[in-house]
């Protein structure tokens, strides 16, 4: 735990979280500059280092932060007590757009992490998103039976290949610099989850 960060009111916490991620999502690990994070965040340079020791740490510290506030939320919205799979993804994607309105940049920052290729941080940052991947797909193919899905499918191929999907969406919007809107986020989800209904539940007679 960073105590001389925590130490900090909340709001100037936020603040150089939101800075941080803003300026890594807009770069590479490598080019994203120290200078512009303490400016974003209305500090100075000397200060950010004071709180965290080098650009590495602070890196981490974020892609740990979003991990941990993201299933923070999916616990608040109770993400996994329906035993059907498309309701778990409504209620993650509502809360995912309740910590996009306080961390405006958390999404591109953690999509731009799990691409990051730097040696530096790259094998941290796959070795986390694998226990991360793997504690959700565990919490939502818990509770799903099997009978309400085409008959003989993989359930935990079919869950991967959701969640790979998402990330592939909002990876294309990050590589063509458009901004992560909540609005048409949710609607092009929905329609997403209208195809995966479509071709994964098992028909009625």
């Amino acid at each position: 735990m960073n105590e001389k960060f925590y130490s900090l009111p909340e709001t100037k916490q936020q603040a150089i979280i939101n800075a941080g991620f803003r300026v890594f999502s807009q770069n590479s690990y490598k080019k994203a500059p120290m200078r512009e994070i303490a400016d974003y965040a209305g500090i100075s340079k000397s200060l950010l280092f004071h709180y965290f020791y080098n650009k590495k740490e602070l890196y981490l510290f974020l892609w740990d932060y979003a991990a941990s506030l993201t299933m923070q939320y999916l616990t608040k919205y109770q993400c996994y007590e329906p035993d059907d799979l498309f309701e778990m993804m409504e209620r993650g994607m509502k809360a995912k757009f309740k910590i996009m309105e306080k961390y405006p940049s958390l999404a591109s920052f953690a999509i731009k992490a799990f691409y990051e290729k730097d040696m530096q941080i790259a094998k941290a940052i796959q070795q986390s998103y694998q226990k991360y991947f793997s504690f959700k797909a565990q919490n939502a193919l818990a509770k799903l039976n099997p009978d309400d899905f085409i008959k003989g499918l993989d359930l935990q191929m079919m869950y991967r290949e959701m969640y790979l999907a998402s990330e592939g969406y909002l990876w294309e919007i990050i590589q063509r610099g458009d901004t992560i809107d909540s609005g048409t986020l949710e609607k092009d989800f929905q329609q997403m989850l209208s195809f995966w209904k479509s071709i994964y539940l098992r028909k009625e007679p």
